[in-house]
């Protein structure tokens, strides 16, 4: 009897031992287990080599300011702009509008188009196109639409626009000849404006575009031995300082004056025509009527200058003068 019950006592604290030591190692896994377990699961969802839906590389987005990642990113030789992200960049540029017959930057008034316009007129500031040669004032930026050519600006002997192209309009004249011709960006634009005249039931003709340096200095000096320098100087140029050399304008007439380069032009349904929708197609009366003071020249109103669409618009809008125009930039 007293073997059972010593038998009993020895069962029963072998159990209370087990049952502390359990009690323990329940402890001390609370203590460090668990935590090290969470540890460890933060560290695998970081590499992200646990779980089957990890990506093999990483995505990365543009939340940025910069807009140097994503779709976002743009590239400035092409002046592309981006639309996701927000971080986008968009070029400008401040190429000549008068590359392409469309005009389409001298056109376009909001956004990049705007800004393109406006760094342009910049780019062609009268204070910013000219240096000083022997004391006499050559423009530079020759190629450009907006060259601004008169008495105090001039083209220098040797300039000869490199993108001469015969307009397809009717002539005073028959045969070839240079007059014909004008720059590449300016044709099309007279082309247009001859067959807008005609729809009105106006009939136009050009009576002299491009003209070299050679030929202004000799038309000139005819002049001035018939009617005097001084004179002659009111109404003609002297070479170098003659907008037909830029190959930008074109004097037209009509029949209603025998397509002479007159005055009354002017009053002239054909002349009222032109003075109204020039601008329409990029040109501008370029020596208007009480402006010889800015322009250096009497009123010509046959004279027509291109400029491109929005300028010429904003131009006449004004009512002023391409040298106060080009002044304000």
């Amino acid at each position: 009897m007293k073997t059972n019950k010593r038998m009993s006592y020895l069962i029963l604290g072998a159990a209370l031992s087990a049952v502390i030591l359990s009690t323990q190692t329940a402890c001390t896994n609370n203590l460090f287990g668990t935590n090290n377990s969470s540890s460890n699961e933060q560290n695998t969802g970081n590499s992200g080599a646990a779980g089957q839906d990890a990506p093999t590389s990483p995505i990365k987005t543009s939340t940025g300011t910069n807009g140097d990642s994503g779709a976002g990113k743009s590239d400035p030789k092409d002046g592309s702009s981006g639309s996701a992200g927000t971080g986008t960049s968009t070029g400008t540029g401040t190429s000549d509008p008068g590359k392409s017959n469309d005009d389409a930057p001298a056109n376009a008034q909001t956004g990049s188009g705007q800004s393109s316009l406006t760094a342009f007129l910049h780019e062609n500031s009268p204070s910013r196109t000219i240096k000083k040669k022997d004391g006499v004032a050559y423009v530079t930026n020759t190629d450009s639409q907006l060259v601004l050519v008169n008495k105090t600006r001039e083209l220098e002997s040797t300039y000869v626009p490199k993108d001469l192209v015969k307009a397809d309009v009717g002539f005073s004249f028959s045969g070839d000849n240079p007059k014909q011709q004008l720059r590449k960006v300016a044709p099309t634009a007279l082309e247009k404006l001859f067959a807008g005249a005609k729809e009105d039931g106006i009939e136009l003709k050009a009576v002299s575009g491009y003209r070299s340096y050679a030929s202004q200095r000799s038309i000139f000096n005819n002049y001035a031995k018939k009617n005097g320098e001084e004179e002659a100087n009111t109404f003609s140029a002297h070479p170098g300082q003659s907008e037909h050399q830029t190959g930008l304008s074109m004097d037209v007439s009509s029949a209603s004056v025998k397509y002479d380069l007159d005055k009354s032009f002017g009053e002239t349904k054909e002349g009222k025509w032109l003075k109204e929708h020039a601008a329409d197609y990029g040109f501008i009366i370029r020596y208007e009527l009480g402006k010889e003071h800015e322009t250096g020249y009497m009123y010509e109103p046959w004279h027509i200058r291109y400029v491109g669409v929005s300028i010429a618009k904003e131009i006449k809008k004004q009512g002023v003068t391409l040298e106060a125009y080009m002044a304000q930039f």
